[in-house]
């Protein structure tokens, strides 16, 4: 199944829905500077953003971590959930992309909160100390299940975790040889169904970045 599966409706109603959030300039900003800088045009939907600043807030949480921080779109809306005294860290690969993030964040006013972590996730992950109240996985898939291990290890009993871009249009359910990252997001998947510390489930999404869905897991004890 091609991972490219829109429905125009789909994009008429994420419109509606985003056209009822709050205007945000700064939002806005990040998304034109990203633009301008060639970023792809991968970042979390406006709805998606709330969604997740609205999960950060309901798990209180005062500790983020974010894995791909591609613009710092995602990342502003997380850090927004943070008390005064909160701290984000944010990993990504690509020198550019976080040059663009730390501008988008430093408009946004959020640098105090934000730390910044440049190179491959699976190099600087060993390198920060835990618990994390929160995790955002948003990175390539290939690496999906190493990246989730690594967040339950870095947790505490009821962590949260998400993970974007689960569905792959449909294709995790029978990923093909060339299929990197669709058999990246399988794998993940049943090493956390033989994880007795992590109880999950997926929601299926449609919009106009197509169909694809949400994995949000619970760490215990």
């Amino acid at each position: 199944m091609s991972l490219k599966v829109h429905n125009p409706r789909w994009t008429r109603v994420d419109r509606y829905l985003e056209d009822r959030l709050e205007p945000d300039p700064i939002l806005d900003a990040a998304v034109k500077a990203s633009s301008a800088a060639g970023l792809p045009d991968i970042a979390v939907t406006p709805s998606q953003g709330k969604f997740l600043h609205l999960l950060a807030r309901m798990q209180a949480a005062r500790r983020i971590l974010e894995i791909g921080t591609l613009g710092g779109y995602s990342t502003i809306w997380l850090a927004r959930a943070l008390p005064a005294d909160g701290r984000l860290v944010t990993l990504e690969f690509d020198e550019k992309h976080l040059n663009v993030a730390r501008e988008n964040i430093a408009r946004a006013g959020l640098s105090p909160l934000v730390e910044h972590r440049l190179g491959p996730a699976l190099e600087t992950l060993p390198q920060l100390t835990g618990p994390f109240d929160f995790i955002f996985i948003d990175a390539d898939k290939e690496n999906a299940a190493a990246y989730f291990e690594w967040s339950v290890r870095l947790s505490r009993p009821g962590t949260a975790v998400l993970v974007d871009n689960v569905i792959r249009g449909g294709a995790v359910v029978k990923p093909r040889a060339h299929d990197t990252s669709s058999r990246g997001i399988h794998e993940m998947n049943e090493a956390i169904r033989r994880n007795p510390r992590v109880s999950a489930t997926t929601i299926q999404t449609v919009g106009r970045k197509g169909y694809d869905g949400f994995l949000f897991a619970l760490v215990a004890e």
